[in-house]
C-alpha cells in the first residue's frame, strides 16, 4: 500500500482537529481540557521547530556562501533577492488597496457593531501592548534597522529567534571569510558546517512525524479560544476582501514560478503544502523556516547555497501577505472611523510605510498589528481612535493571522526557486526520509 503523503497526514489532522475544537466548545469543560491536554503538544511542537532554527541558518547559510568559491555570486544572488522581495511586496500591497476601495467593506460595519467591539476589545492588554511595541519602533532613528543587524555578541544573537537578522549576518560575515582563506585552513569549518547541516536536517524529518498531531492540537486550541461568532460574522465583508487579495497572491506566485521555471504551478503547491499547512497552523514563518528550507531544497530542487540565503532573509523581511493586510485593513479602518483621511496621498503613504514596516517586522505572530499601528500612524490617523481601530479587526486577526503566515511562506519558496533558476541553481529533486539510514543502527 502506498504511504500516504505528508501534506495528507497534515491535513487530516488539521480537519479532525477543527471539529474535536468545535465539540468541545459546546461543552462546559470543554475549553479548559483542551487548554490543559490538547494545547501543550502542539505548544512543544513549535517550540523544537524554533529550536533548531538558528542552528538550520547558521549551518545551511554558511555552507552555502562558503560553497560558492566567488563572492561576486554572492553579491548577484543578494541584489536579485531583495529587488524581488521588494517588488512582490509592492504587488501584496497594491492589491490589497485596489480590493479594498473597490469593494468598501467599511461602509457594512453599522454603528451597534462599532460600540460593541469597542467594548469587547478597547482595552484589551494584546491591542494596547501592540501599540506600545509599535510606540518604540517609531521612536527609532532611521537607520536603525541598519544598525539592529550587527550583533555585538552573536551567542547572544543565537539565543534569540527575533533577532534572525543578526544570525544571518554573522553567518554571511564567516561564510564570505571562509572564501576569503586558504582552502586547507577552510576544510576543517566547513566539514563541521556540513556535518551539523545533514544532522539539523535530519531533526527536521524527525519533528515532522509529529506534524499531523501537532496541527490536531493547534487548530483546536485555535478553535476553543475563538471569539463570539456574531462579532466574526459582522466582519465577513472585511475578512473576505484580506482572503480573495490573498488568493490572487496565490495565483500570481504559481504563475510568475511557472512561466520562469516552467514548473507546473500544481506540483509547486504540492511540494511546500507541509510547509504551507504548518504556517497556517503555527502563524509563524520562523517557526516552519526549517520546514520551508527542507521543502524548497529537498522536494522542490533548489540548491543549498541559494535556499540558506533567500529564505532565512525572506522570513524576516519579505511579507507580502502581512503588507497586504496592512493596506486592507487600515483603508478600511479609515472607511469606518475617518473617511475624510481617505485621499490618494494617503493611500499613497500606505504603499510605503507597510513596505518599509514589513522590512523590519518579527517573524512571529502578531507583527502585523504592530506594522498596521505604524502604517496608521503614518498617515495621521488620530490617536484617539486607534485603540477603536484596532478593536474592529482584532476579533478575526488571528485566523487571518495565520493565512497571510501562509501567504508569506509560499512568497519565500516562490522567490527562492526564481532566484535557484536565474543563477542555474535549480536541480532535480531528491527528498530524504528520516529512516534512510535506520537499518544501518537499529
Amino acid at each position: 500500500m502506498k504511504k500516504l503523503a505528508l501534506h495528507w497526514k497534515i491535513m487530516i489532522g488539521m480537519t479532525l482537529g477543527i471539529i474535536f475544537g468545535i465539540i468541545m466548545t459546546q461543552l462546559s469543560w470543554g475549553k479548559e481540557f483542551v487548554q490543559d491536554w490538547v494545547e501543550p503538544f502542539g505548544t512543544i511542537f513549535v517550540k523544537m521547530l524554533k529550536l533548531i532554527a538558528v542552528p538550520l541558518i547558521l549551518a545551511s547559510l554558511i555552507k552555502g556562501i562558503s560553497d560558492l568559491k566567488d563572492i561576486s555570486k554572492f553579491k548577484n544572488m543578494g541584489l536579485r533577492t531583495l529587488v524581488i522581495y521588494v517588488f512582490t511586496t509592492i504587488i501584496a500591497i497594491s492589491i490589497g488597496l485596489a480590493l479594498v476601495n473597490t469593494f468598501k467593506p467599511g461602509e457594512g460595519i453599522n454603528q451597534a457593531t462599532i460600540t460593541k467591539l469597542k467594548e469587547t476589545y478597547s482595552s484589551n492588554k494584546k491591542i494596547q501592548s501592540r501599540i506600545k511595541e509599535a510606540g518604540n519602533q517609531k521612536e527609532s532613528r532611521p537607520l536603525q534597522f541598519v544598525i539592529d543587524m550587527v550583533p555585538d555578541n552573536a551567542v547572544k544573537a543565537m539565543s534569540n529567534n527575533k533577532l534572525m537578522l543578526q544570525v544571518i549576518f554573522f553567518a554571511i560575515f564567516l561564510g564570505v571569510s571562509l572564501i576569503l582563506i586558504d582552502e586547507k585552513d577552510a576544510k576543517p569549518l566547513k566539514k563541521f558546517f556540513d556535518s551539523l547541516n545533514e544532522v539539523v536536517l535530519k531533526m527536521v524529518d524527525l519533528i515532522m512525524l509529529t506534524a499531523p498531531y501537532a496541527v490536531f492540537a493547534l487548530l483546536a486550541t485555535v478553535i476553543v479560544t475563538a471569539d463570539d461568532p456574531s462579532i466574526l460574522l459582522a466582519l465577513l465583508n472585511y475578512a473576505g476582501v484580506v482572503v480573495l487579495g490573498l488568493f490572487i497572491m496565490i495565483v500570481l506566485y504559481t504563475t510568475f514560478m511557472s512561466l520562469y521555471t516552467k514548473k507546473p504551478p500544481l506540483w509547486f503547491l504540492k511540494q511546500i503544502a507541509p510547509a504551507q499547512l504548518l504556517a497556517f497552523s503555527t502563524s509563524s514563518s520562523a517557526a516552519t523556516l526549517p520546514v520551508t528550507m527542507e521543502r524548497v531544497e529537498e522536494h522542490i530542487g533548489v540548491d543549498k547555497e541559494v535556499s540558506s540565503f533567500v529564505l532565512p532573509v525572506g522570513a524576516t523581511i519579505n511579507m507580502d501577505g502581512t503588507s497586504l493586510y496592512q493596506a486592507v485593513a487600515a483603508v478600511f479602518i479609515m472607511q469606518v472611523l475617518w473617511p475624510e483621511g481617505l485621499g490618494f496621498a494617503n493611500q499613497m503613504t500606505i504603499v510605503l510605510t507597510a513596505l518599509m514596516a514589513s522590512i523590519g517586522s518579527a517573524a512571529v505572530p502578531g507583527a502585523g498589528m504592530v506594522m498596521l499601528v505604524i502604517v496608521l500612524d503614518a498617515i495621521g490617523f488620530p490617536p484617539d481612535l486607534l485603540p477603536i481601530g484596532l478593536a474592529l479587526i482584532f476579533a478575526v486577526d488571528r485566523p487571518l493571522d495565520m493565512l497571510r503566515t501562509t501567504i508569506n511562506v509560499t512568497g519565500d519558496a516562490t522567490v527562492a526557486t526564481i532566484v535557484a533558476k536565474s543563477l542555474g541553481k535549480l536541480h532535480e529533486p531528491k527528498p530524504k526520509e528520516w529512516d534512510d539510514h535506520y537499518d544501518e543502527v537499529k
